[in-house]
């Protein structure tokens, strides 16, 4: 169990600091360039996909070692041990779509479940942000800068 939560917390760590580097970085971007709003927003979209894509790559990576470890149980299901099940398991959980096709066994449950709940707070703060971005699109074109 100490090895499950040791595992798991950095891997909470490292997205949280990957999404705030992303998102600072996209800011940042966004203050320096005049960009016309459309590309401006599809730069942030993008941006942020990016991130979230990474994020679940990485819990895909500690799937795939939790898995082939002796000291964690495996999945079931439709589930034949590869990186790219790994990482299909952990699409559907971090967006918490979760098909049911592939169940964690042992500490793996507790893994998906803080990968879910890592999910829902780094696709919130996606959201905040973009709206917070979006509200000075709104303002200056309700301004009459079409920019």
């Amino acid at each position: 169990m100490a090895l499950a939560f040791l595992i798991n917390s950095l891997l909470v760590a490292v997205v949280v600091v990957i999404h705030h580097e992303a998102l600072n970085g996209l800011f940042r971007i966004g203050q320096r360039l005049t960009l016309h709003r459309h590309l401006g927003l599809l730069i942030g979209v993008f941006g942020a996909l990016i991130a979230h894509v990474v994020e679940i790559w990485l819990f895909a990576l500690g799937y795939y070692y939790m898995v082939h470890s002796d000291a964690f149980e495996t999945m079931q299901g439709n589930f034949d041990g590869s990186l790219i099940d790994c990482a299909y398991f952990s699409f559907t959980t971090y967006t918490s779509l979760g098909f049911g096709d592939i169940e964690p066994l042992g500490h793996l449950r507790f893994t998906a479940g803080l990968e879910a709940l890592t999910g829902l707070v780094m696709i919130t703060w996606t959201a905040s942000f973009m709206f917070l971005k979006m509200q000075k699109y709104w303002v200056n074109r309700q301004n009459g800068d079409a920019r």
